[in-house]
C-alpha cells in the first residue's frame, strides 16, 4: 500500500485556537518578532521543535501512575537503568532532567580553557555548553553536508580525514573527547552511517581518545542505516542501535526526542573517574544519582519510550511522513535540504530569499512570515542561532512525534507554498536586542526599512 497510516489511534485531543492574519500580526509584534516569545496557544501548528513535544502512549501514561517517588534507589530508576542498558550498554548511566544538563555536567568535567572538542556539527546547546566551559567547539562535517541541494545518503557524516588532521595539529592532550551527533540536527537532520561511526571510532582508539555520541535521535538514525546502508536491511533496529553504541565510550541523551517523553535525559560514560565527578556535580545541581532531577514517573515514561521507539512500523511512519512534507513543497519549487532528514524539513532560506542578505537574517524573516501566513511556528537555524559559525541559512520545521495528522501537514504545505509564491515581498530583519549567549531564544527583532 502506498498510504502509510499513523500506527496509533488518538485517545485524547487538545483544541487549537484559530486565528486570522490580522490577529497574528499583533501577536508577533508584541513578541518582538521572536517566535520563541509567542504564547503557545497563539500558534496553530507548532513545528518549533520536536524536543519534549511528543504525545505519550497509553502505556507511558500507565507507567507514570506506577512511578516510584522514593528519593533514593526507587524501582523506577532500576526500570529506567535496565531499559537504557539494553540498547546502550555503558558502564555508568546517570539521569538528568534533560539533555543540556547532561552536556553541562560532561563539559564541566572534561572541558576548560585550551580544550577543543570536534563533532560532525554541534547543536546550539552543545556548542554553548562547550564554550561556557572555556573550550572550543569545532565542526568537521563532510563537504556534502554543507550543501543543501547535494544528494548523499549520509550527509551527517564526519570528515575522517579532517578529524585525523585536526587531532595531529591540535594534540591529543588538548582534545578531551570526539563527538558525533546522530542525526545531525544543525545539518538538516541528516543521518550518520555505521561505516562513518566505525571509522571515527577507529581513529579515536588509534589516538586513545574517547568517543561520545550525542544520541538524541539515535533510533531515527538507526532506521536510516537500515534502509540506506548495505548489509543492514535484514537487521533489527535494536541490533543496529546496539552496534552504534558499541563503538562509543559514552553518550549524552535528551530523552525529549527519541524516548518519546516531555522531560528527561541522561549521561552515559565508561570512564569511571569521569562518572564519579559527574555524579558529584549531579548531586549539587540536579539531584541524587538515582533520580537526577526527574520524578520517578518520568523515569518510567522514559523506560517505556525507549522500548516503543524501536518499533519499526513507527519508524517507517515517522520517516515517511516527514518525507511527505518535504517532497510536496520541493515539487512546487521550495528549496529544501535534500534528502529530507528524519525529524524535520529544513527550508533553504538563503536560496529562497536571495534578495535578503545574510546579515539581515533571511531565515528569521521566512520563519516570521510562515507564522503570519498560517500560524505555523518554525525555527531559524542560521546566522541568528550560530552567528558567523553558521554554514547555512535554514528554517527548521520540526515535527512532534505522534501529534499531528496528515491533514495538519497538508495545511502546512499550503501555507508554505503561498509564502513561496510571494517570497519577493519579504523583507530583512535586524536585532533590537541581542543577548550574549543562545541569542535566538530571547533576541528581539524588527524589519529593516
Amino acid at each position: 500500500m502506498k498510504t502509510i497510516i499513523e500506527p496509533f489511534r488518538i485517545k485524547s485531543v487538545e483544541p487549537i485556537k484559530m486565528t486570522t492574519r490580522k490577529d497574528r500580526e499583533e501577536y508577533i509584534r508584541v513578541a518582538n518578532y521572536n517566535l520563541f516569545s509567542l504564547h503557545a496557544d497563539l500558534v496553530l501548528i507548532d513545528l518549533l521543535t520536536d524536543s519534549g513535544t511528543s504525545a505519550m502512549s497509553s502505556e507511558q501514561w500507565a507507567g507514570i501512575l506506577r512511578g516510584d517517588e522514593s528519593y533514593a534507589g526507587s524501582k523506577s530508576f532500576y526500570r529506567f537503568h535496565r531499559a537504557v542498558s539494553e540498547i546502550m550498554p555503558f558502564d555508568n548511566i546517570i539521569p538528568t532532567h534533560q539533555g543540556r544538563a547532561a552536556e553541562k555536567i560532561l563539559f564541566s568535567v572534561i572541558g576548560g580553557e585550551g580544550k577543543k572538542i570536534p563533532n560532525n556539527t554541534h547543536f546550539d546547546t552543545t556548542r554553548a555548553n562547550v564554550e561556557f566551559s572555556g573550550a572550543e567547539a569545532v565542526d568537521l562535517v563532510i563537504e556534502e553536508g554543507k550543501d543543501p541541494q547535494k544528494l548523499h545518503p549520509f550527509k551527517g557524516n564526519m570528515d575522517v580525514l579532517k578529524l585525523e588532521k585536526f587531532i595531529n595539529e591540535t594534540g591529543t592532550e588538548n582534545i578531551p573527547c570526539v563527538m558525533i551527533t546522530i542525526t545531525n540536527n544543525s545539518g538538516g537532520g541528516q543521518p550518520v552511517s555505521m561505516e562513518n561511526i566505525r571509522e571515527v571510532s577507529h581513529i579515536c582508539k588509534k589516538y586513545d581518545l574517547p568517543l561520545i555520541i550525542d544520541a538524541c535521535r539515535f533510533a531515527e538514525n538507526a532506521y536510516f542505516i537500515k534502509i540506506r546502508e548495505e548489509g543492514y536491511s535484514n537487521k533489527s533496529i535494536k541490533d543496529i542501535v546496539r552496534e552504534i553504541f558499541s563503538y562509543a565510550d559514552g553518550c549524552t541523551m535528551s530523552a525529549k526526542k527519541d524516548a518519546l517523553v516531555n522531560i528527561g535525559g541522561y549521561l552515559c560514560l565508561n570512564n569511571d573517574d569521569w562518572a564519579t565527578q559527574a555524579r558529584n556535580l549531579l548531586i549539587i545541581t540536579e539531584g541524587f544519582p538515582t533520580y537526577g532531577g526527574l520524578a520517578g514517573r518520568d523515569l518510567e515514561a522514559i523506560a517505556i519510550g525507549l522500548e516503543e521507539i524501536l518499533h519499526e512500523d513507527y519508524l517507517q511512519y515517522r520517516i515517511r511522513s516527514t518525507e511527505y512534507l518535504g517532497e510536496k513543497i520541493n515539487a512546487e519549487g521550495v528549496p529544501i535540504v535534500l534528502p529530507v532528514g528524519g525529524h524535520a524539513v529544513y527550508i533553504d532560506a538563503k536560496a529562497m530569499l536571495p534578495h535578503i542578505p545574510t546579515e539581515q537574517f533571511p531565515g528569521q524573516s521566512l520563519a516570521v512570515e510562515l507564522y503570519l501566513e498560517g500560524g505555523i511556528r518554525g525555527c531559524e537555524i542560521g546566522t541568528v542561532m550560530f552567528g558567523e559559525a553558521a554554514q547555512m541559512e535554514l528554517v527548521r520545521l520540526a515535527i512532534p512525534r505522534r501529534v499531528y495528522t496528515q491533514s495538519h501537514i497538508d495545511y502546512v504545505i499550503e501555507v508554505i507554498i503561498n509564502v513561496y509564491k510571494n517570497k519577493d515581498k519579504l523583507k530583512g530583519m535586524k536585532f533590537t536586542y541581542e543577548p550574549e549567549v543562545l541569542r535566538h531564544f530571547t533576541a528581539q527583532f524588527e524589519y529593516v526599512d
